[in-house]
């Protein structure tokens, strides 16, 4: 096994106030704070997950987000499917998955997320996808049949689906709440001001209301939020504001890291003293459960944000 850090990145001097850039830069070899180095290391269970994924052909946003999670999570044998391919029709600026247009819809893939999770043995799975604002429905059929799916092969195992916004259609989001997901997931990402920036094909209202009617359909909700894209902790604050009053349960807070020279550079790096205290704000805002660090991602210790109510 091995400490790696997590990549070289670029972090400017920036005043969060400024307009951001999103011109391609090159890296900088600039120290990163301690805290971002992972203990590299793969066992039976990591090659397990590995394996099935490979033979049953899937995806997961683990690899194609580059998530510094992954020795942690697939050693525990989690993993977060990603489902609809691997192809984005949206291109938002922090984020490493690839965008272009998207191939066909492949209707065996259900069975398959399915077949893993029983393979697995896994307590709880959690279900994302690409954005496909080509089809109708967003992939809403697929979502509600991978649930469905799963439901047959492990009753037992929970699920959390990590949605995109399905472009508002209320009917898309009703045929996957009607499954009946332990948690419905969608990610705000960022604060208002940069949302048209960094998310140029989302808005930022229309994933507040998303939240919101979940939440009125009987879903438990859950969002994240990433910092370090040019924000401040004020307008980080009214995002978990925002995210409450639509009745978001659970949310996620974590630190940008840059994962190409492609991509928006990081304009800050928070200390973990500041997302302990936006943790301490966030319960006492009302959220059931805040998972709050630099190294958090959507699906960290997700299995616990569905079986505990406690206030943590």
């Amino acid at each position: 096994m091995s400490f790696i850090p997590l990549s070289q990145l670029r972090s400017p001097a920036a005043d969060a106030s400024s307009a951001i850039s999103l011109q391609p830069s090159a890296f900088s070899h600039r120290r990163l704070p301690p805290w971002f180095k992972v203990e590299a290391k793969t066992g039976p269970d990591y090659l397990d997950v590995k394996q099935t994924m490979d033979r049953l052909q899937l995806h997961t946003i683990c690899e194609e987000a580059r998530c510094p999670n992954r020795w942690e999570c697939w050693n525990s044998r989690t993993a977060t499917f990603l489902i609809l391919g691997d192809i984005c029709t949206r291109r938002c600026h922090y984020c490493s998955v690839e965008t272009g247009r998207p191939g066909a819809i492949d209707h065996e893939e259900p069975q398959r997320v399915a077949e893993a999770i029983q393979a697995l043995g896994l307590r709880h799975a959690v279900i994302t996808s690409v954005n496909r604002d080509e089809l109708e429905d967003g992939g809403a059929a697929i979502f509600a049949q991978t649930i469905r799916q799963t439901r047959q092969l492990s009753p037992g195992c929970t699920i959390e689906v990590l949605i995109p916004d399905f472009e508002g259609n209320e009917a898309a989001l009703a045929a996957v709440c009607s499954e009946k997901p332990e948690i419905l997931n969608h990610n705000i990402e960022t604060v208002r001001r940069l949302f048209p920036a960094i998310r140029p094909q989302g808005k930022y209202q229309r994933s507040i209301e998303l939240l919101g009617k979940a939440k009125q359909l009987g879903m438990k909700t859950k969002s994240g939020l990433i910092l370090g894209m040019g924000e401040t902790l004020d307008e980080a604050r009214g995002v978990m504001r925002d995210l409450r009053s639509v009745g978001c349960d659970i949310m996620t807070i974590g630190q940008y890291l840059q994962p190409t020279r492609e991509h928006l550079p990081v304009a800050r790096f928070y200390n973990p003293s500041e997302f302990a205290q936006l943790k301490e704000e966030g319960m006492a805002l009302g959220f059931s459960h805040v998972e709050s660090g630099p190294l958090v991602r959507s699906s960290y210790h997700a299995e616990q944000h569905a079986t505990s109510d406690r206030r943590i």
